[in-house]
């Protein structure tokens, strides 16, 4: 199947294969028709599974076929919310890349950059506004955002919204929605929580599950090592002495957890940043970018940071801290085998994570082999 398969109109088709797109991926297949159809959309889903286009290229089109006199001013006619600014800011390219040949203007209304410029683009109008909650329930106090004419809403990674607090502010703004438009909702994992909003959001949803954990962990060439706590800098130092892992992304529990593991890579010479909560935009952004170009080896982040991040052939993902939820184990090392290609997952487990590790084994379906044999006395015997 190509994308002249699912009803895209000629000038969407076009900016998709100036952006290299040529086959859809399974998740683009079966939402796009549906979204096209103006169905709800439940979409469980991970990073690097297509999600994005999954949902901008349709509600381009829906949006870019309401023909609208140039004269009138422009509404937000679809709000898109994601938890981190990162995300936002990726989106918000996508988007503008697949409507390059449209006339829908688009906007990323985010935190930790001036209010200034956002409010400029808000007073030319937005067809389009991808927004993280915080900013824009702040623009929305202040009266410079109208949500009264949405008409597709699409809440991202849903998981994450919980899990940062974010719910009680989404809520606050589909109160200020139409009763009546699309909704489409991802979430990478499936909590509780999230199950009673998608029942309370979505009206006979269509359902999309892509990539359950076999299936992505199967790709991907696992090891664990038993370390005490104290031992984990040293090990992990040493590891990266190894010139075959080429990038690696570190992940932490904490923010400043995080930045320790920074200063002590950066004491033996090894190229690191972080990414976290408490790092400007555009310390955030330089970090990405610096990654992304291979000027920096390492980036070391925390879930929530690392929530959007899109890097291409990851070599080596590394928890020096194993997570307490098992599907975010998953959705870590799913990083690095994206399409298709393998990848390299290294765990570090103290003492107190081996309940954590015993969740993650369950949720596998296999066992993490143990690599016992190290050149210093670091690990647990």
């Amino acid at each position: 199947m190509n994308f002249n398969d699912l009803n895209i109109k000629p000038a969407i088709l076009k900016a998709l294969s100036k952006e290299n797109y040529t086959a859809p991926t399974p998740i683009q297949e079966q939402a796009i028709p549906a979204v096209l159809a103006g169905r709800d959309l439940f979409g469980c889903a991970q990073t690097g599974t297509g999600k994005t286009a999954a949902f901008a290229v349709p509600i381009v089109q829906l949006l870019s076929e309401q023909q609208s006199s140039p004269q009138k001013v422009r509404r937000i006619r679809s709000l898109i919310l994601t938890p981190t600014r990162e995300l936002a800011l990726q989106i918000s390219d996508n988007i503008q890349a697949y409507s390059q040949f449209t006339q829908l203007r688009s906007l990323a209304i985010v935190g930790g950059v001036s209010q200034k410029g956002q409010e400029r683009s808000l007073e030319q109008g937005a067809d389009i506004i991808i927004a993280t909650p915080g900013r824009l329930i702040d623009l929305m106090n202040q009266k410079l955002v109208d949500l009264q004419h949405v008409q597709i809403l699409v809440l991202d990674e849903a998981d994450r919204m919980l899990d940062m607090g974010f719910i009680r502010d989404v809520k606050k703004l589909i109160a200020k929605m139409p009763g009546k438009k699309q909704t489409l909702f991802f979430s990478a994992t499936m909590p509780p929580e999230i199950s009673k909003l998608v029942k309370a959001l979505l009206v006979n949803p269509v359902k999309v599950e892509i990539t359950p954990a076999s299936s992505t962990v199967d790709r991907i060439k696992q090891s664990l090592y038993y370390v005490e706590k104290a031992n984990k800098q040293s090990l992990l130092n040493d590891l990266l002495r190894d010139p075959s892992i080429v990038s690696a992304l570190v992940f932490t529990r904490t923010k400043h957890g995080a930045d320790r593991v920074v200063r002590g890579l950066t004491k033996v010479n090894i190229s690191a940043q972080a990414i976290h909560g408490n790092k400007s935009q555009n310390a955030r952004q330089n970090a990405l970018n610096n990654f992304k170009s291979g000027a920096t080896r390492v980036l070391v982040a925390t879930d929530i940071a690392a929530r959007g991040i899109d890097i291409d052939e990851l070599s080596h993902v590394i928890n020096f801290n194993l997570p307490n939820i098992p599907e975010t184990y998953v959705h870590r090392i799913g990083r690095t085998g994206r399409a298709g290609l393998s990848g390299i997952a290294i765990s570090f487990c103290e003492t107190e994570e081996i309940p954590y590790l015993k969740d993650i084994e369950k949720k596998i379906k296999k066992s993490i082999p143990i690599v016992t044999e190290h050149s210093d006395p670091l690990l647990i015997s």
